[in-house]
C-alpha cells in the first residue's frame, strides 16, 4: 500500500453494495494479503472470506454485500488492540483495491458468523466486515445512520492530542514530523464515531490512551473501544513507516496524570 493518509481520507464506511461478485483476482489479492498481516503485539489474527449464501450470513444494516471478511483470535491480553490493528490493515488494503468495507460488531446474525468462522473455546470474533463494490447510491437507511452518528465529523487535533500532559493541547506545528501520522489517527473510524483514542506526545514517544464510554464491552466482542484504539494505532504506525519514522511499540505506563475514564494502552516511539 502507498500513501496511507490518502487512503484514510478517501475511505468511508460502506453499507450499501452493488451486489456484484468482486471476481477471482481481487479475492486472491485479499487472501494473499490477509495471510501475511502482522501486528506489533505478535498476536495471530485469523481471517477468512465468507460467502453469505453458503453460511446464511445476514446483517440488518448491510445491502448487497457479495462477501464478508471474518476474523478471530485467542482471548488473551492485548487481543483487542492487535485485532483492531490487523483488521484495519486489511480494511485499508481493500480500500486500495477500490473495495468498500465497514466494521460490524453488532447488527448481524452473530451465531451464524461465529459458526462460519468455526469459533473454538478460548477464541473470540469481535467484528466482521462486508466487502464489495460500493453501490452508486447509498440506501436511505445508510444515509440516516451516517447522519445520526455524524459519520463525517471528527474531533479537532487539539481535542485528541496533547503536548507532554493532558493539560496542554497539541498543535500541528508542535507535532512536527508526527503531524501526518497523528492526522491519520484523528480520521480513524470507530464504533458509533465515539473516537475514544487520546495521545500524549513526549519528545519522540506517542502514548496512546483509551477514553472509555459505557456499553462497549461484552463477552462476545471484548472491549470495542480498545479495538478502536488498535485501529488508530494501525493508522499511526503505517503512516509513520511510510514516512521513514520507524515506529516501535512498547507497553509501559508513563505515569501521566489522566481522568478516571481514560486508560493507558501503549506507546509508539519513532526514530
Amino acid at each position: 500500500m502507498e500513501n496511507i493518509l490518502e487512503l484514510v481520507r478517501e475511505r468511508r464506511s460502506v453499507r450499501t453494495f452493488d451486489g456484484k461478485d468482486i471476481g477471482g483476482e481481487l479475492k486472491e489479492k485479499l487472501v494473499s494479503f490477509m495471510e501475511k498481516i502482522e501486528n506489533p503485539y505478535g498476536i495471530p489474527v485469523e481471517f477468512r472470506l465468507l460467502e453469505p449464501e453458503e453460511y446464511k450470513l445476514t446483517s440488518a444494516v448491510i445491502t448487497g454485500a457479495p462477501l464478508y471478511i471474518g476474523a478471530k483470535s485467542a482471548r488473551t491480553e492485548h487481543m483487542e488492540e492487535a485485532f483492531g490493528f490487523s483488521f484495519e490493515a486489511l480494511v485499508l488494503y481493500a480500500q486500495s483495491l477500490g473495495l468498500g468495507t465497514t466494521w460490524l460488531g453488532g447488527t448481524m446474525d452473530r451465531k451464524a458468523f461465529e459458526k462460519a468462522m468455526e469459533l473454538n473455546d478460548g477464541e473470540i470474533m469481535p467484528c466482521v466486515s462486508p466487502v464489495g463494490f460500493p453501490a452508486a447510491k447509498m440506501s436511505l437507511r445508510e444515509t440516516l445512520m451516517r447522519k445520526g452518528i455524524k459519520a463525517d465529523k471528527r474531533l479537532s487535533f487539539g481535542e485528541v492530542f496533547f503536548d507532554g500532559s493532558f493539560d496542554t493541547p497539541l498543535t500541528e506545528d508542535r507535532a512536527g514530523a508526527l503531524a501526518e501520522p497523528l492526522e491519520a489517527v484523528r480520521l480513524a473510524p470507530s464504533a458509533v464515531n465515539k473516537q475514544p483514542w487520546r495521545a500524549v506526545v513526549s519528545r519522540n514517544s506517542v502514548h496512546f490512551y483509551e477514553k472509555r464510554s459505557r456499553g462497549y464491552v461484552s463477552d462476545a466482542t471484548g472491549d470495542l473501544q480498545k479495538i478502536d484504539v488498535g485501529i488508530a494505532m494501525c493508522h499511526f504506525a503505517l503512516t509513520a513507516e511510510e514516512l521513514g519514522l520507524s515506529p516501535v511499540l512498547t507497553v509501559g505506563d508513563p505515569g501521566i496524570s489522566c481522568e478516571e475514564d481514560t486508560q493507558y494502552v501503549a506507546t509508539f516511539s519513532v526514530g
